[in-house]
């Protein structure tokens, strides 16, 4: 009886234990947001995405290169109403104080 119950703890604090390792590997989504800003400069590439992200000041178009939606807002702290871009699509944003979550 003794023996039965120390196994049936172990075995809850081993299925406790993978069920937080699983949840924070899966706050990082994997995959690369990438904004397009200006034809002068370079593409900027945010890997593995996680939280919200200001954008670049001269941003112009956001793509979506994760599995999962990413929302765009129009002020820099992810606070007001959002756009949603599918995984795999893009969309224009608004030059200025955006930022986008995912």
């Amino acid at each position: 009886m003794r023996c039965s119950r120390t196994v049936l703890l172990t075995l809850a604090g081993v299925l406790l234990a993978a069920t937080a390792a699983s949840g924070t590997a899966a706050a990082a989504v994997p995959g690369e947001v990438v904004v397009f800003s200006t034809e002068l400069s370079p593409l900027t590439v945010y890997e593995d995405p996680h939280g919200c992200h200001k954008l670049p000041p001269d941003a112009h178009v956001l793509t979506n290169r994760t599995d999962r939606p990413v929302t765009v807002y129009a002020d820099p702290f992810c606070l007001t109403p959002g756009l949603t871009v599918a995984p795999d699509h893009g969309s224009h944003v608004a030059a200025g104080s955006g930022s986008f979550s995912a």
